[in-house]
């Protein structure tokens, strides 16, 4: 298997900046980024929602609290 290393990487990004736009890759970038973010608080919000899960709503023994 091929390891890419820091000069591969920079050699892709400049074709990929080339092929696209700076500005297109930016808004790219931007999406992509929002995205995780969305994707990360669904996550959190999934943890919250459901104490079942959760070592907050049992005990040692996995009963509910009191």
């Amino acid at each position: 298997m091929t390891r890419f290393g820091i000069p591969e990487l920079l050699i892709l990004l400049v074709i990929v900046v080339i092929l696209f736009g700076p500005g297109r890759f930016g808004k790219v970038l931007g999406e992509l980024g929002a995205g995780l973010r969305s994707f990360k608080d669904n996550l959190g919000a999934e943890e919250k929602k459901d104490p079942q899960n959760s070592a907050e709503g049992t005990t040692v023994n996995g009963e509910p609290k009191k």
